[in-house]
Formats: structure tokens, C-alpha cells, sequence
């Protein structure tokens, strides 16, 4: 008599998504989450704001008394706005981590990258509607560019890539964090270095050790850029050093959160 032994049945294995797919759907659930969580929204908005009319209006006087300070202090204020903006992409990351989505993700067939890609993309859209209001009230209130085509496009060119890398950057730390309040906390940090750059005051009026640390970190050119391409004045070098401070910060922070999220998340 013969004995038939079934085989088991071997799954078969499920195709992964291709082209654009997975990223466009992290990019439209991070953009959904953004929309459900108003508060950080109006506040990554409101906040720079706030800061901008103090400057202007409270400090403003007696920093230039001519009136002029709006014309100086915008760029800055602008660059803040990206900081307290792209702090968000740390907290919802380390949300998605603490909360085990992950996990999930990592059995789905998609690119392990197409979930941070979700989160920087849709931080970067919603940095740039931000920066737009913040430019809106700045005209409101005095500040007048003389760019003209160019100069407009190429300093949105800079606040994008900044914005772009520093996003990329709070995403690593959003994953090499432990939970949303230590990114929260980490993320902070960061956004102390416009006040250490020309975002609010000249270099040159800084205490002479101060006028080092202030000169050579990455703010400072990227902001001397966006305000040269506003008002019009040459931007010599510093574009170079801004576009180079943007591209190494957008590179190492890939590297890094791509390296977490495989050791976080078990993919191999």
C-alpha cells in the first residue's frame, strides 16, 4: 500500500511594489497625520511668526533704528521656520518606531527608505507653505526684496534644499531616539543655531570668540545667501559653502537614518 505524504505549501512570495508607489503612499499618511495633528501645524507656523514680529517691532528699533532691520532679519526667520517645522518629522518618527508600525512596514513588500522618504517629503511640503506664509506676513508688516526672477528662484532653491536636509536630518534622530520626547529634546538643540549665526545681528558684532563658531557654522552662509538673492547684494562665496553645507548634511543624514532604520527594524 502506498502512502501519499502531502507536501507543505510553500507561500509564494509576494511581489515588491514597484516604482513610486510606497513612497507615494507614506507621503499621503504622513501628510494625513499632519493634517489630524493642527496644533503642531499652526505652531511650527505661528511661532516663527511670533518670533519675526518681536524682532521687527519690539527689538527691531533698537537694533537699526532706521527702520531697515525687517530687510535683515527676514532670511533668518525664514531658516527658523524650517527648524521648528522640520523638529516635527523627529517626533512623528520616533512615534512610528516606539508605536511598532515599523515592524508592520518591514513585513510589507516595499523599500525599507519608502517610509522615511513619506515622512521628509511630506515635512518638506508642509515647511514650504509655511515658509510662503511667513514671506506673506514679512511683506505685510515691511520687508522689500529686490529680487527679481532669479534671485526669488534661486533663494527658494536654498530654503528647499535646507529644508530638505535638515528634515532628513531630524528623521535619523527621530530614529536613533527612544521615544518622541527624547527626539523632541535632541531636536531642540538644533534649532539654537540661527541664533548663533547672522540670522539676527551681524557676525562682526559678536564677542571676538564667539565671532568663529558663528562665522564657520552652516547657517551663516546659507542664510548671507538667501539674503543676498533677496536684496540683491552679491553673494561672492557663499553660496558655494551654503550648497555644500546642504549637500553634506542631506548625504550624512541619508547614510545614518538609512543605517538605523535597518539595525531599528530588523532589516538586513
Amino acid at each position: 500500500m502506498t502512502t501519499v505524504t502531502a507536501s507543505p505549501t510553500i507561500p509564494a512570495l509576494r511581489p515588491r511594489v514597484s516604482g513610486l508607489t510606497a513612497e507615494s503612499v507614506f507621503v499621503g499618511r504622513s501628510l494625513l497625520h499632519s493634517l489630524r495633528d493642527g496644533e503642531s501645524l499652526l505652531m511650527a507656523i505661528m511661532l516663527p511668526v511670533m518670533l519675526m514680529l518681536m524682532f521687527t517691532w519690539v527689538f527691531g528699533g533698537a537694533i537699526d533704528p532706521t527702520g531697515d532691520y525687517v530687510n535683515y532679519v527676514v532670511p533668518g526667520v525664514i531658516l527658523t521656520c524650517a527648524g521648528f517645522g522640520a523638529a516635527s518629522t523627529a517626533v512623528y518618527v520616533a512615534g512610528d518606531m516606539k508605536a511598532g508600525i515599523i515592524d508592520r512596514f518591514r513585513t510589507m513588500p516595499v523599500r525599507a527608505s519608502a517610509v522615511l522618504t513619506g515622512h521628509v517629503v511630506a515635512s518638506l511640503l508642509r515647511n514650504l507653505l509655511a515658509t510662503a506664509i511667513v514671506i506673506g506676513v514679512a511683506l505685510l508688516v515691511g520687508f522689500r526684496p529686490t529680487a527679481g526672477f532669479w534671485g526669488w528662484a534661486g533663494a527658494v532653491a536654498v530654503i528647499s534644499l535646507w529644508i530638505l536636509a535638515i528634515t532628513y536630518l531630524f528623521a535619523a534622530i527621530g530614529l536613533a531616539s527612544g521615544s518622541p520626547e527624547g527626539a523632541n529634546g535632541y531636536g531642540f538643540i538644533i534649532l539654537f543655531l540661527p541664533y548663533l549665526s547672522s540670522a539676527y545681528v551681524p557676525v562682526e558684532t559678536m564677542p571676538e570668540w564667539l565671532q568663529g563658531v558663528a562665522q564657520y557654522q552652516p547657517v551663516t552662509p546659507i542664510i548671507e545667501t538667501i539674503r543676498g538673492l533677496l536684496m540683491g547684494t552679491p553673494v561672492d562665496d557663499t553660496v558655494g559653502w551654503a550648497i555644500a553645507w546642504c549637500l553634506g548634511i542631506l548625504v550624512a543624514s541619508f547614510v545614518w537614518g538609512a543605517w538605523l532604520f535597518r539595525r531599528k527594524a530588523g532589516r538586513r
